[in-house]
């Protein structure tokens, strides 16, 4: 709508400043045209707003020229709230921070909207780990957020999962994310990504970076997200499924069920280790047909545990 897109206009130049007809129409995703006429259409409200010609020209607000217009709608003010996370903010050090800043703007929100954000505070809550693995403890959380911030040089002693497992590292810390309860640093060169709880020793020194410029944490996150995946479940096992058991990413062999009900379905496996693990947990109700080598093994498995409980006694008595 053009009066939020007006709103959007004035909020962008109060806070950053000298911006082209270019750069308000990428941001705001319109032409350059309706810029122009966006523009006029301020001037014409009284909004002290003028260009400059150049090619270092732009729009921008008379100096000192603030406005209290926050375009806040009631789902807005729902969304900031609902976006505050209180539990990653302490974790981070800003839990008391967020505090103030959620108490000043509820203290600066109209009475509907205010009635709007107590709402959604009172009937959403986020609790981001799941429900079997508590969130791990990243007791240098805060210390990293700090370089990040402030584009400081970090050293640290990192435990990874191959050998040798704990080694030393130079970072350039260029973001924090936090997925499933777990934090991870983004950090160059590369840059590649580290378990925030993995890093057993921590030293600052003054050594600045430079962070890329065109470095975009959220797009290099997705990416990584999604190598991840591809290089995951690089194996498929071959599997007979009891009816009504379901599993994530299969695709069906013969296209149909056998005559007891059980069908055949391909499922995609990280490793024999890693897939027998988890073929174990259905019990009776799943059958391996192949790779080889995860049939045996979970045949050795269900043949040691058929001995160890085929004593009547615990502990191997008779």
């Amino acid at each position: 709508m053009k009066a939020g897109r007006l709103v959007s206009i004035l909020l962008l130049l109060q806070t950053r400043g000298r911006m082209t007809a270019a750069q308000l129409a990428e941001e705001l995703e319109v032409s350059v045209r309706t810029v122009y006429r966006d523009v006029e259409a301020l001037g014409a409200a009284g909004v002290p707003l003028y260009g400059d010609a150049g090619h270092a020209g732009g729009y921008r607000l008379l100096d000192g020229y603030r406005t209290r217009l926050t375009g806040l709608t009631a789902g807005e003010a729902q969304a900031l709230f609902l976006a505050g996370a209180p539990g990653p903010a302490a974790e981070l050090g800003l839990g008391s921070v967020l505090a103030a800043a959620q108490l000043k703007v509820r203290a600066a929100l109209p009475p509907e909207l205010r009635s709007h954000a107590d709402r959604i505070s009172g009937r959403f809550h986020l609790d981001a780990p799941g429900w079997y693995a508590d969130g791990d403890e990243a007791p240098f959380l805060p210390a990293v957020a700090d370089a990040v911030w402030n584009s400081r040089v970090l050293r640290v002693v990192y435990r990874r999962w191959r050998e040798p497992t704990d080694v030393e590292r130079r970072l350039e810390p260029y973001g924090l994310v936090l997925k499933a309860g777990r934090w991870y640093v983004v950090a160059g060169p590369g840059p590649r990504t580290f378990r925030v709880d993995q890093i057993l020793e921590l030293g600052t020194c003054d050594e600045v970076f430079d962070r890329p410029e065109d470095f975009d944490l959220a797009a290099y996150w997705a990416a990584y997200q999604r190598d991840f995946h591809d290089r995951l479940y690089r194996g498929e096992a071959v599997v007979r499924l009891a009816p009504g058991v379901t599993l994530a990413r299969t695709r069906d062999i013969h296209g149909r069920q056998d005559d007891d009900g059980w069908r055949v379905v391909g499922v995609p496996i990280e490793s024999v280790e890693h897939a027998h693990a988890e073929f174990l947990r259905l019990g009776a109700d799943v059958e391996v047909l192949s790779p080889p080598e995860l049939r045996a093994r979970i045949a050795a498995t269900v043949a040691e545990l058929a001995g160890r409980y085929g004593n009547s006694e615990p502990g191997g008595g008779n």
